[in-house]
């Protein structure tokens, strides 16, 4: 029996988001790994810098793979982009499992990040453009949930390995060794996956793009009123994008509507990075100690911590297309500030007893701590995370998606680096006084996007532009069907009139 289309397009996309487990598996994995003893060992102890430099180089690398990705997606297509990262990471990957001295790790580090940068911009691009607008929100947040898959296989397996491995370099190389096996899976077979039908019809190859759609919307029939009607419409959007819309990276600051999508792109994936969620991920142990919780416990907390991340990803697959993205974001970076708010106060009136005292931790404050921490998790990982990927995939036209992903991507590389090399100095210094940063970035997070963003959901990539181009800038203060109304419905309207026409006899959708 032949799949449903919609049932293809999210296979599709479950399999291209292969990548982000690559992602969320090293973010999930490291934390182990420079806790580890025999690391601390293997390398001579090294210092909070140098440290630092093995999480920041991850994502350094990254900034720049997903620079470079963009102009490869656009030149090379989404496929052969996707293979060049799973190509990259894995001598990356080789080079960390194997390093003898921090050097090698560091260039490892820089060059899994550098892989993982090409396809964290890529995959959700590609989800985007491959899906039905109706379920376009749960395809690309599929981005996100993956990435939970990472970190909780990284997550037991690293618990595993630190509590089960404890005189033998094997405690975090066999950890670093397994991240490379999706891979070579995802390497081996993207080619037996379709190619962007947008990406072929923008680069002169109108009737492959035309046979993509079928096969991804209508069970190969081309002639279906629905392939049809968007065949059409994205004809008719790329002729328009070529004439009028941005066609480089310095008119995406010079267009108005580019510049908008491209300021609101920048801002959210800058805005993740500062709820705190690298800080978490990255220094778990350390920071699960600053309220008595030490190693094997820490990393145990944490494991758990990734299951409520899938459960939570998990929620917002289901529901994204139904709730939509504005208010979602909005009301999970309030719901962030307040658990943050929670553990500041628990860590500043329940410090841990100092070393050599009779007295041991609070057990009802380190139990609030992790219940805080772990109901961050959960708001995170339902709004902010999955949504960081489906509204700068979906926002930018054919023409500048490729260009505007890449920099959005990268942004959100250089905050995460950023977040990545001051947080174990910060936490140091400056113990739970470093939440401050994040209880305020998660409440201006709030304020921004309900200020700026124009709810997206159910809206074909090709009438993004004329959203963009008339809806006000200040969202809350007007009525959204004054500007939706010209342009809502229009791929439906398209595909009726095909019907009524008599040019197909199904509409399969």
């Amino acid at each position: 029996m032949a799949l449903s289309p919609k049932l293809y397009q999210f296979l599709v996309g479950v399999f291209a988001s292969m990548g982000s487990v690559l992602f969320g598996y090293d973010l999930g994995v490291i934390a182990e790994v420079i806790a580890s003893e025999t690391f601390k060992e293997f390398f001579h102890n090294p210092n909070p810098t140098k440290t630092g430099i093995v999480v920041s180089f991850f994502t350094g690398g990254a900034f720049c793979g997903a620079g470079l990705a963009g102009p490869c997606g656009d030149r090379f297509g989404r496929r052969w982009t996707i293979a060049v990262g799973c190509i990259i990471f894995l001598i990356g990957g080789a080079f960390q499992t194997g390093a003898q001295n921090l050097e090698y790790m560091w260039a490892g580090r820089w060059l899994a990040g550098l892989g993982v940068g090409f396809l964290v911009m890529i995959i959700p691009l590609y989800q985007a453009e491959i899906a039905h607008p109706s379920i376009r929100g749960t395809i690309t947040s599929l981005q996100q949930f993956m990435l939970g898959i990472g970190a909780f296989i990284a997550g037991w397996i690293s618990y595993g390995t630190y509590v089960g491995i404890k005189h033998s370099t094997a405690q975090w190389r066999i950890p670093l060794a397994i991240q490379m096996v999706p891979a070579v899976i995802l390497g081996a077979l993207i080619f037996t996956f379709p190619e962007s039908p947008r990406w072929l019809i923008d680069h002169g190859r109108p009737d492959e793009g035309l046979r993509t759609l079928a096969r991804l919307h209508a069970h190969g029939d081309e002639n279906d009123a629905w392939v049809r009607a968007e065949f059409d419409q994205i004809q008719d959007s790329i002729t328009f994008e070529h004439e009028n819309e941005a066609k480089s990276y310095l008119e995406l600051f010079t267009n108005r509507s580019s510049f908008r999508r491209l300021l609101i792109a920048c801002a959210l994936q800058a805005s993740i990075q500062m709820t705190g969620v690298s800080a978490i991920q990255y220094y778990s142990v350390k920071i699960y100690g600053q309220i008595g919780i030490e190693g094997g416990d820490a990393l145990k907390y944490q494991a758990i911590n990734n299951i409520i991340a899938l459960v939570g990803e998990a929620f917002c697959v289901l529901f994204v297309d139904r709730f939509g993205r504005r208010w979602p974001l909005i009301s999970g970076n309030l719901f962030n500030m307040v658990t943050f708010l929670v553990a500041c106060v628990l860590i500043a009136k329940f410090p841990p007893a100092a070393e050599g005292a009779t007295s041991g931790i609070n057990t009802g404050a380190s139990w609030g701590f992790i219940i805080s921490t772990w109901a961050y998790n959960f708001s995170f990982s339902a709004t902010c995370g999955p949504l960081s990927w489906v509204i700068p995939a979906e926002i930018f036209d054919t023409k500048t998606r490729s260009m505007g992903v890449s920099i959005a991507t990268m942004v959100s590389f250089a905050f995460n680096t950023m977040i990545g090399q001051i947080t174990d100095i910060a936490m140091t210094n400056l113990g739970y006084q470093y939440y401050f940063l994040f209880i305020i970035c998660n409440f201006t997070n709030a304020v921004f996007f309900w200020l700026f963003l124009p709810e997206t959901k159910n809206l074909p990539l090709e009438e993004m532009n004329y959203l963009f181009t008339h809806a006000p800038y200040l969202v809350p203060f007007t009525d959204r069907n004054d500007y939706r109304a010209n342009y809502a419905g229009e791929l439906e309207r398209r595909a009726l009139e095909i019907q009524e026409k008599g040019e197909v006899v199904e509409h399969v959708h």
